[in-house]
C-alpha cells in the first residue's frame, strides 16, 4: 500500500521505516514542523519526576538540561525509547494514553515526594487534572510548537493522481488540518478510495466529512496499534 504520512520529518522517518518493514510504500508529506521554543531556565527544584506525552517533549527538555538522572514517565513506547536514547537513566512507559500515564504515576509515586513536571507543546491538552485532584502538584512547561506548514505539493499531487491507498492520522489536530486543506483544494472526492487509520476516535471525527472508503481507529493511542490497522504485505516481516 502507498501510505500517506503527514507527521513532522523526524517522526515521519521513524514511521516510514516501520511501514517499509511491513511492505508498504510511505509517502511523506509533512503538515507540521516542530520548532523548539526559547525559554528561561527550567526550575527542577522540588521536582520528583518528568511527565512526557510526546517524543518531542523529551527532545525539547534534553536541550534545556544536562542532567539525566531525573525519573521520566512516558506515555508510550516511542517517547520512552527517545528518552533512553537521549541518556535518561530512569524511564518508565505507560504503553497507552495520558490516562494510563496518570494511573501509572498514581501507582508508582507519592504526592508528598515532590512536584511533577509535564513537558509538552503549546497545543498539548491538559491531561492531568485527576492527578491534581489526588494531591499531586503538576507544573506545566511548553517547550515546542508543532507549527502547521503550507500544504505540501506532494500531498496535492498524490491525491489528485490517485497515488495513495491509505493515510495515517496521529492526532485530532493533524486530521483537522488535513481535512481543511483537502477541502480547500477541492480534492474531497479523492479520499473516497482511501483507508484512513486514526490514532483515536477524536481524530476519526475530524475526517468524517471526507467520506473515506474506510476509517479504522487504533485500539490504543500508540503508533504500533495504529500501524497494526494496515495489512502486512506478502513476504514482509511486519512490525
Amino acid at each position: 500500500m502507498r501510505v500517506l504520512v503527514t507527521r513532522p520529518v523526524e517522526e515521519a522517518r521513524d514511521t516510514a521505516a516501520k511501514l517499509e518493514r511491513m511492505g508498504h510504500a510511505p509517502v511523506i508529506a509533512p503538515l507540521f514542523e516542530v520548532r523548539y521554543l526559547k525559554t528561561a531556565d527550567i526550575s527542577l527544584d522540588g521536582v520528583q519526576a518528568v511527565l512526557v506525552t510526546s517524543a518531542n517533549g523529551i527532545r525539547a527538555l534534553a536541550l534545556h538540561m544536562s542532567a539525566r538522572d531525573l525519573p521520566v514517565f512516558a506515555v508510550g513506547r516511542r517517547s520512552a525509547e527517545v528518552a533512553r536514547a537521549l541518556g535518561f537513566h530512569h524511564v518508565e512507559s505507560a504503553d497507552g494514553d495520558a490516562g494510563d500515564l496518570a494511573a501509572l504515576i498514581a501507582r508508582k509515586l507519592s504526592a508528598r515526594s515532590g512536584a511533577l513536571l509535564h513537558v509538552g507543546g503549546i497545543h498539548v491538552a491538559d491531561h492531568f487534572g485527576a492527578l491534581e485532584t489526588a494531591g499531586f502538584v503538576v507544573r506545566r512547561v511548553s517547550l515546542y510548537e508543532a507549527r502547521a506548514l503550507k500544504t505540501p505539493s506532494l500531498l496535492i499531487d498524490s491525491l489528485r493522481g490517485n497515488a495513495l491507498d491509505a493515510a495515517l492520522f496521529f492526532s485530532p489536530r493533524a486530521a483537522r488540518i488535513f481535512a481543511e486543506r483537502v477541502r480547500a483544494a477541492g480534492l474531497d472526492a479523492h479520499c473516497r478510495r482511501l483507508l484512513a487509520a486514526c490514532i483515536s476516535a477524536a481524530a476519526a471525527d475530524e475526517i468524517l466529512a471526507l467520506n473515506f472508503h474506510e476509517i479504522r481507529v487504533a485500539a490504543r493511542p500508540d503508533q504500533e496499534f495504529l500501524l497494526g490497522l494496515l495489512p502486512v504485505e506478502n513476504g514482509a516481516p511486519g512490525l
